[in-house]
């Protein structure tokens, strides 16, 4: 069979329904024991008194029926680490190109999805049935996103679980992958009551078989009637019709949309678009019908994208014989689990026998005192009474028992196999106890190594559901680029750290003078990788540590030193560290140290720009400042200016004066020389006339310049 569908073929629903009971037929006697298994071992951990089911309820039937189930214990911390460390999805470009940014939409698309209520519990509890009883599985479908509104016809893509998947889902036989993404057809067994099955579909119940299921089970089958959801692949026909723009851009819709919108075609048309060409191409298209046992009750057309919307996830899957076969945690535990059982049911049988001693008496020595011998463990009797006894030739006889009973002892063997099962147990288990009785003085490398070989325990179960979502993230992206199609739709994202985004899709925008959409889903095609989340948190505080040590190695470089603290915290788990790891995030994207979200690239422009609107207040003080300086620096050139006219000015006088006085002592010295000629002409003793006065009294002082003392 051509593992990408059947080949197109109309058929009545008469041949349908034909030939999906042959093809279930086949399908269930081929796994049909080892889905009963699977359900068992799923029924031995988690019901109560199911591990005594089978030949050891009529074995045990009058003794005590233990159950210490350490396989629920071990099973639980399998559990945790799952939840404690989810898988995330990631949409690569396949030509390592996103100019538009188009794979982290979808990324913030798919996580959205990803963390309703409805999808986080199906994504546990088929986690929970693998790993447990080897098979689980989980649906996607499309649902009305406002189902109140009679007109808004938008959908949005949900997580449904499967309950009891070994019993209800079966994929072709032909399917060899462990994703099955080769299938070709599968069935999901959904159980009804009577009154919801004729509310449903309007008629009497007819049950679709449904043969995974044991006598001695717990659930009743009389008012329980089962319907099929039937996906069958097909190759359907599909022809491209292929538009030319004026500027020479091509469109393609496909000859369907063509006839759905029949004013598809003229609106191209008056925007200058010209059909050019038609290609013919095979499409996979997947067919859903609700079948019963005797008629086709629904035929819900075909769904969106191309895949089976059905995703499987193993425990521990093999194909032996070519038939596959799958196993949990609880498959290989069940035998030890039993005995242990049967172990301490043993021990508590022999402790309510009787541990104490009992006298032994006749009839005649206690006669009349059953009573006080009968209460004396209540009321604790300081004294106990006997009959005297006379021996057969009359002579007292000495009081006392004639003997006691023995407890009953522990058989040797049975202390050996309790030592065999525990350490059975711990290998198959794992010891917990290494990782929960820790040595407070031990170091942090032994704690890793410890816990190491703890997390080695479920890292298959890691991987196998690493498998499944990467398959869950496929079939979501080809229902994505049919359901998210509405232009200038928005949609809500959510970012790893758990912030939600709002995303508009479809928006048409101009780049380079061309129009083109932006976020446009139908243009969605990339490769799907996973992300398994650490181990444990003994991994994160490994990390911690880490950077701890490079903040030692980094020196005096205080940006460093700021990077490697902020990633530190980054990865601290704790109670209330959530709005610091938020903050510290935030710095790293300033720093630009970690990859800003589309939300978180907004915000950053958004805040640089409102930087550049207002002046930086260190800025505006140091323009300030300077200006201040240009001022003062002014005020004394200023200052300078008018000091240097002034010095100008007194030179000037000086000059002036000195004009002056030199003058005036040219016209003294005159008189003096005079005066001088005079007095030499006088006789000795002689006087000057009247007229004329003395000379001044002056110093001897050298001549200057000009003359002019």
């Amino acid at each position: 069979m051509n593992p990408r569908g059947r080949a197109y073929k109309p058929k009545t629903k008469e041949e349908i329904l034909e030939e999906a009971h042959a093809q279930f037929r086949r399908i269930v006697s081929a796994v049909r024991d080892e889905r009963e298994q699977c359900l068992e071992d799923r029924r031995f951990y988690a019901v109560a008194g199911s591990q005594w089911e089978g030949s050891l309820e009529a074995q045990y039937a009058n003794k005590p029926r233990l159950e210490v189930n350490k396989v629920h214990l071990s099973l639980m911390r399998i559990f945790s680490e799952y939840r404690n460390n989810r898988i995330s999805v990631d949409f690569v470009p396949r030509d390592g190109v996103d100019d538009d940014g188009l794979a982290d939409k979808v990324d913030l698309l798919y996580r959205a999805t990803e963390q309703s209520c409805s999808s986080q519990e199906a994504l546990d509890n088929a986690f929970e049935e693998a790993a447990a009883g080897g098979f689980g599985a989980w649906r996607l479908c499309t649902e009305y996103e406002n189902e109140d509104d009679d007109d808004d016809e938008r959908q949005k893509i949900v997580l449904e679980p499967i309950f009891d998947a070994d019993s209800c889902v079966f994929f072709d036989l032909g399917a060899k992958k462990k994703d099955k993404s080769d299938a070709t057809h599968c069935f999901v067994l959904h159980p009804m009551t009577r009154e919801s099955y004729v509310e449903e579909y309007g008629e009497d119940p007819s049950t679709w078989p449904q043969d995974i299921t044991r006598q001695e089970y717990d659930w009743s089958r009389g008012d329980v009637y089962y319907v099929a959801e039937y996906y069958c692949a097909e190759r359907v026909p599909h022809v491209v019709v292929v538009f030319e723009g004026l500027d020479g851009e091509e469109l393609r819709h496909s000859q369907e949309e063509l006839d759905e919108d029949e004013e598809l075609g003229p609106r191209l048309g008056a925007l200058g678009y010209r059909e050019v060409r038609r290609k013919k191409t095979v499409r996979r298209r997947v067919r859903k019908l609700i079948l019963s046992a005797t008629s086709v009750l629904e035929d819900c057309g075909y769904i969106a994208g191309p895949n089976i919307p059905i995703v499987p996830v193993y425990g521990k899957r093999v194909v032996v014989d070519g038939i596959e076969r799958c196993i949990g945690h609880v498959r290989l535990c069940k035998d030890v689990q039993r005995l242990k059982n049967m172990q301490v049911s043993k021990l508590a049988e022999i402790s309510a026998l009787g541990s104490t001693p009992k006298p032994i008496f006749t009839p005649e020595q206690i006669a009349g005192h059953q009573l006080m011998w009968a209460e004396d463990n209540i009321k604790n009797y300081p004294y106990l009474l006997v009959n005297q006894t006379l021996s057969p030739d009359g002579t007292p006889m000495p009081p006392g028992a004639a003997g006691y009973t023995q407890p009953a002892q522990i058989p040797p063997a049975l202390g050996a196999l309790l030592q065999l099962t525990d350490m059975d147990m711990r290998e198959l288990l794992g010891s917990q106890e290494q990782g929960e009785e820790l040595n407070p003085n031990i170091s942090g490398k032994a704690v890793e190594l410890i816990q190491g070989r703890l997390d080695m325990q479920t890292f298959i179960y890691m991987s196998n559901m690493a498998t499944a979502v990467k398959r869950c993230g496929e079939i979501w992206l080809g229902m994505a680029r049919e359901v998210y199609i509405e232009p200038l739709r928005k949609l809500r994202g959510t970012s790893r750290d758990g912030t939600s985004e709002v995303i508009e899709i479809m928006r048409p925008m101009v780049v380079d003078g061309v129009i083109r959409t932006e976020a446009d889903m139908s243009k969605a095609i990339f490769d799907v990788g996973v992300t398994v989340g650490p181990s444990s948190d003994t991994r994160r505080q490994a990390t911690v540590r880490t950077i701890t040590g490079m903040m030692q190695m980094a020196g005096n470089d205080p940006e460093t030193l700021q990077v490697l603290l902020a990633a530190a915290l980054m990865n601290v788990t704790g109670e209330g560290i959530d709005d610091v790891r938020k903050f510290f995030r935030k710095k790293l994207v300033r720093l630009g140290a970690v990859t800003p979200t589309e939300k978180e690239s907004q915000e950053l422009a958004k805040e640089q720009e409102a930087a550049a609107q207002k002046p930086d207040p260190q800025a505006e003080y140091l323009k300030a400042a300077a200006s201040q300086a240009v001022s003062e620096g002014a005020q004394a050139q200023a200052g300078t200016v008018l000091k240097m006219a002034q010095a100008e000015k007194a030179k000037a006088d000086a000059a002036k004066t000195l004009e002056e006085i030199s003058t005036e002592k040219q016209k003294q010295a005159k008189a003096e020389f005079e005066l001088m000629g005079e007095a030499a002409k006088l006789p000795m003793g002689g006087t000057l006339p009247p007229s004329m006065p003395p000379a001044p009294l002056r110093l001897a002082t050298p001549p200057t310049e000009g003359g002019i003392p």
